[in-house]
């Protein structure tokens, strides 16, 4: 029985089937959601921190980890103890104007079993960097850019905290006396 599919066509998709099968045979599958591994978590951003708000959006869009109000209710703690925007020149144009600019987006956090008080994360930072050129004609255009770079760190970062919250190992609970 022949189908009414031109030969070439035919041809191309018994090419590109294969083609388009290889990536699951190898194992290969788009990075989900991180899994916390744990239940609730209670987490404490500097005040008005938009990385903050980013993190509980896609916490709560994400499930099976609750956030709750209070760090007596959580199985682990989120302490995020430094946020801070940096903007360094490391260029400079002939006429000794700043032509170039890293910005860097710099988070310090640690992770604690609320239980047990040990560190589950130690105290560390995220430390996102972007490089801009700049030109004395393109100052509004510049600050939109350095804005979208700045909110794309943030977005990276909570990214990288996810990762690494999912990589987090609990505690193994102590043994009774006895």
């Amino acid at each position: 029985m022949w189908s009414s599919e031109p030969p070439r066509r035919r041809c191309l998709r018994a090419l590109l089937l294969p083609v388009a099968l290889a990536p699951a045979a190898c194992g290969f599958r788009l990075r989900g959601s991180a899994e916390l591994p744990f239940e609730t978590l209670f987490v404490s951003f500097p005040p008005a921190s938009a990385t903050g708000a980013e993190f509980v959006r896609l916490l709560r869009v994400q499930g099976g980890t609750r956030l709750v109000d209070k760090a007596t209710d959580a199985q682990a703690r989120l302490e995020v103890y430094a946020e801070r925007r940096e903007k360094e020149i490391v260029g400079f144009s002939s006429t000794g104007r700043p032509r170039e600019y890293q910005l860097r987006l710099i988070t310090g956090f640690r992770l604690v079993d609320v239980a047990s008080g040990i560190e589950m994360i130690p105290a560390n930072d995220l430390t996102l960097r972007r490089e801009i050129t700049t030109t004395d004609t393109q100052l509004v255009a510049k600050q939109q850019e350095e804005a979208l770079l700045y909110r794309e760190m943030q977005t990276d970062t909570v990214q990288q905290l996810l990762r690494r919250l999912a990589a987090a190992r609990r505690p193994a609970p102590r043994a009774a006396p006895g």
